[in-house]
């Protein structure tokens, strides 16, 4: 069963004004992108946290067309993330059309099928899936977006193309080298900076040059390991940089130099500083 129009379109409202948005090409995309397609047939288990999963009463895709985490796999506790979320963080990037993308995690490709949307078929998406079952699924699911290539392994380990977007839905403790290195000048990069436990934050940095980039908090965090982007002793430490706050504080992300009076945060090789 495929959700009426005007399901979509309430929806695509619905989202976006939770997102505090009002990118027309965002907007546009949640409305044509069908989610029931990338969550499997229902009825679904809806996420409430604290409370587990609730199976919606019926397959009526009006369950899934509201601003609820969709369980992929319950057991494994992969979810199709909170919508208004992943809507927020995709319009702090900017995506333009024609531009490079890379979506880390994929999972089983919905958040993709929008930032595939967003640079357009003359852009291109390399969508990232290190859990083979699901990207698999990713595969089959992205096929109508002939400009997403799906690779059925980890973006953690060597290279990755140069682009000017990536989009991690999984949690780090660092920004791997190879993904700054990646980013074209003015590219974005948008990943959970995650404890071991509790919330983190969504981090925001663009590249100006090779050691210096733009960096700014998003908002709170909390997402599955990025296997092969964790650091059990930045993890610890992290947690207590979240725990003291001040996260407005942090302005730039700095590599390859000692950190200074400035340092919010400092990692073995990088560091998050309150200066521009």
């Amino acid at each position: 069963m495929t959700a009426p129009a005007a399901i979509r379109a309430y929806y695509a409202q619905l989202i976006s004004g939770k997102a505090g948005t009002d990118d027309v090409k965002l907007i546009e995309a949640l409305g044509i992108v069908e989610r029931e397609r990338f969550v499997g047939t229902g009825p679904w288990k809806v996420n409430c946290f604290a409370g587990g999963y609730v199976e919606t009463p019926s397959n009526h895709p009006s369950f899934i067309y509201q601003d609820v985490v969709v369980a992929i796999d319950a057991d494994r506790g992969i979810n199709n993330g909170k919508p208004h979320l992943h809507a927020r963080c995709l319009a702090a990037l900017q995506v333009r059309q024609g531009e490079t993308a890379i979506h880390v995690g994929t999972g089983t490709g919905y958040y993709t099928a929008i930032l595939a949307h967003l640079v357009g078929a003359s852009g291109v998406v390399h969508a990232y899936e290190i859990e083979q079952d699901l990207a698999m699924k990713a595969q089959a699911n992205l096929a109508p977006w002939p400009w997403i290539s799906v690779k059925a392994q980890s973006a953690a380990e060597g290279s990755i193309p140069a682009c000017d977007i990536i989009y991690v839905s999984a949690g780090a403790t660092r920004p791997l080298n190879s993904w700054l290195d990646a980013l074209r000048p003015g590219g974005r990069l948008l990943f959970p900076l995650t404890p071991r436990v509790g919330l983190g934050g969504m981090l925001l940095v663009t590249r100006s040059n090779g050691t210096t980039f733009a960096a700014r908090f998003l908002h709170p965090a909390a997402f599955i390991p990025c296997m092969g982007a964790r650091d059990d002793n930045e993890a610890d430490k992290l947690g207590r940089a979240f725990e003291r706050g001040s996260l407005r504080d942090v302005k730039s992300l700095r590599r390859g130099i000692p950190p200074d009076a400035s340092s919010w945060f400092s990692g073995a090789d990088w560091w998050l500083s309150s200066d521009p």
